[in-house]
Order: C-alpha cells, then structure tokens, then sequence
C-alpha cells in the first residue's frame, strides 16, 4: 500500500476521526495497529465488552471494537476442530457445534451475570484472550489446551500464524499458550482454531445434602480420585440454597454436588458405585437428572450465586489440600463462597476492599501455594491495586514478553500490571 493509499486509508477508516474503529478484515486490524504504533497511540481492545471490567483501569487513545470482524470460517465436525474470527459470538458458535451435538468442552463462563445482571456470553476472541474455563476444567484442561491453531497481530502490526486445524498438530502450541491468558496485552487474536468434542449422551448429578465445608471437600477429593469420572464437582455453603429453583433441590443445608456423564447404562452403574465410596446413605443423597443437572451446572458455569451482586469478586486457585485451612483464614473478609473443581478453585466474594485487606489476602494465598485475581472490582480501586498478583521474578519475564510482542506498549497498557 502507498502513502497515498495509507492516507486515504486512515482516513476512510476514521482513524484520524473518531476515537472507535470496527474493522471488517484482518488487514484492517493490522493497519489500524501499525499506524497506532507508528505514532505511540495506546488501543483499547474489544469485543461484545463481556470481560472489559475484568482487569486494571488504563488508559488509551483508540478503542478498537472487533464486533464486526466475525464469522465462521471453517468447520468440520468430523476432523472435530471450528476455525472462526475472533469478533464471533459464543452464541453464535455454539449454536453451531449444537447441530451436530458437539460443544467446546471447556465451558467458556458468561460473566454477564455478575457484570450487568444478565447474560453476555462475549466473544471468542475474548474468552480465548482471558483464559476463563467451567466446571470441567479439571478433567478436559483449560480453554488455552483447546487452541489447535491462532493468528494474531502484534503491536507492530505484524500478523502471525501458529498451530494447525487438527489434534496431530502441535507446531506452535507455545505461541497460542503465551496469548492465551494475556488479556489482549500482547497481540490481537484474529482467528482461532478450535478442537470441538461430542456432547456427552447424558448427564447426572449427585447431590449430598447438609455436609459441611471439610466433609465436603472429603467427598469431592474422592470423586476425583475415584474411577467413576466425574466430571463436575462443587459445594456451594447453605446461605446459597435459595438460588436453586430445581425440583429435585427441596433438602435445607449446604450443596456438594458430583456430575457424571456418559452412556445412561454407565452413569447408573458409576453413579452407584461412586455412592458407595462415599460411604452415603439414602437420605443423604438425591440425583439432578439430565435436565435438571444441565441448568445446575449452567448456574455454577455463569456464576449466577453472584448475579447483580455490588462486592468485589476474587478467584482464587489453591491446592485442595489447602482449601479448608485458606477459607478459614479468610473468613473475616467475606460474606459468600463456593468452591469449584473439586476444592482447587474457589469464588470468593469480598467485603469493603482495600489495600491493607488486598495485601492481607494476597499473604495468606501465597502461603497456601495459591494465586488469585480480582475478577470483579470497584472502578475506584483499579488504578491502585494488584488485580493481578505476580511475584518480581514473574514481572519481569511479562514485562520482556511485552516487549518482544508490544516494544511501544500500546496494545491494553496496564491492564494486566501497572507499567506492561
């Protein structure tokens, strides 16, 4: 393109104009970044804004809004991989893959609920970008182990290809591991490649009524260590039973909930199995069925305990062997938790932030070999504090990834850590 070109480029493009630009193509996108770059204008990235809050206040010049940039561009049900541009709605997507009765396994997270009060499941370029992944994390990996293949664009402008479209290859796999999990601040992700899986034909849960925190986490260690696959397991504390509209949830007290799935022959007998284990007895238990677990499991998949709450939200991944003594530490900080993937996350909501409570809480996680990131946050606070906790060691190789990706620093400068 000539300088003639360019010109009128930018200005068609309303770079010049507008503070906003919704690019149609991957070339635009990376125009608008090298023209950006050229002049050390910082750029907010976005798509349907579902996960825009999540991360530190920064400042920026342009705003560049991928909602346009969408579509399907690949799909093959049968080599089980979705190619798309990262502007496409999860809807969109799923609705899809629903056609052929596959699903991303990883259950990308709605944070709609605790945002706004209703669902926006987002984009997938931002799903991607934040790294955030359901109940069956532990069991099928997070959604950065479900990148097959990436392209992004870099602060300069450049675009890059890595991976491939199906399982067998694996050439590039770190890139897509490195932007994963990056908040936008190293690239732009333009297209992905995304391994799909079967549905599972059917779903039960398990629920075990009125245990309390540690036996809780005594039943859902087992679950996981136990042949029957399960595929979910949760506590939710006894202040969030009202939450649950479901038939076969009428039991007061505390939820331990266990998901097997399969074959309906299999999930009977790994269901009975997994109740003998546990050593439960009949008027302990009672089941979710296929119907009933799919709502349950999309309730705790979208956070919805935390639906239109005011309180500031912190994830925090621990070992489960150290979920007990953590909560009990914490206890004075917060009004409401549940815990997820089997005792390894919890969701933590927190009372009247501030410095000296962030800095306590960030101490006693640490010495409990976990990490946390302040998911949901007061805008007051997010220019102050460490949404995202990271020791010096840690800083400094993200700030020379930031520069080998973003030399200027102008792509979401600051979201993640004050300075990169």
């Amino acid at each position: 393109m000539s300088i003639k070109e360019k010109q009128n480029f930018q200005t068609s493009q309303g770079f010049k104009e507008t503070s906003t630009f919704k690019p149609l193509n991957e070339n635009e996108i990376a125009e608008f970044v090298r023209n950006c770059h050229s002049k050390n204008i910082p750029i907010e990235i976005k798509g349907h804004g579902s996960k825009a809050k999540v991360g530190r206040n920064f400042q920026s010049e342009k705003l560049i809004d991928l909602s346009n940039y969408s579509g399907i561009i690949k799909y093959e049900p049968e080599e089980l991989y979705i190619k798309v541009k990262a502007g496409t709605p999860l809807s969109e997507i799923t609705n899809e893959l629903d056609k052929n009765n596959q699903h991303l396994a990883f259950e990308p997270l709605d944070l709609g609920y605790i945002f706004e009060g209703k669902s926006n499941p987002g984009t997938i370029g931002g799903t991607i970008a934040c790294n955030f992944s359901g109940s069956r994390r532990f069991k099928v990996g997070s959604a950065r182990d479900h990148v097959l293949g990436i392209k992004i664009i870099n602060g300069r402008g450049e675009i890059i290809k890595s991976g491939g479209t199906v399982v067998k290859n694996v050439t590039g796999y770190d890139l897509s591991k490195i932007v994963t999990g990056s908040y936008g601040t190293l690239a732009i992700i333009s297209e992905l490649s995304l391994k799909v899986l079967p549905k599972p034909p059917s779903t039960k849960t398990l629920i075990i009524h009125s245990a309390q925190l540690k036996k809780a986490i005594e039943y859902m260690s087992t679950g996981l260590s136990s042949s029957v696959d399960v595929s979910g397991a949760v506590f939710y504390p006894e202040y969030f039973k009202d939450k649950f509209s479901l038939n076969d949830l009428t039991n007061k007290g505390p939820i331990t909930a266990l998901r097997i799935e399969g074959v309906n022959s299999s999930i009977e007998d790994r269901i009975n199995r997994l109740v003998k284990e546990l050593g439960l007895l009949n008027d302990e238990i009672n089941f979710l069925d296929e119907q009933q677990s799919k709502i349950f499991w999309r309730y705790t998949q979208d956070l919805k305990a935390f639906q239109k709450t005011t309180k500031d939200i912190m994830k925090i991944v621990v070992p489960p062997s150290e979920t007990l003594n953590l909560l009990n530490n914490l206890k004075k900080f917060s009004s409401r938790y549940f815990i997820e993937w089997g005792g390894n996350l919890i969701w933590f909501e927190i009372e009247n932030m501030s410095q000296e409570i962030l800095k306590t809480m960030n101490e006693v996680i640490a010495k409990c070999g976990g990490y946390n990131i302040l998911v949901k946050l007061d805008d007051g606070f997010k220019s102050s504090m460490d949404v995202f906790k990271i020791d010096h060691i840690k800083y400094k190789l993200s700030e020379k990834l930031k520069t080998s990706f973003d030399p200027k620093r102008i792509l979401n400068p600051g979201k993640m850590y004050s300075g990169i």
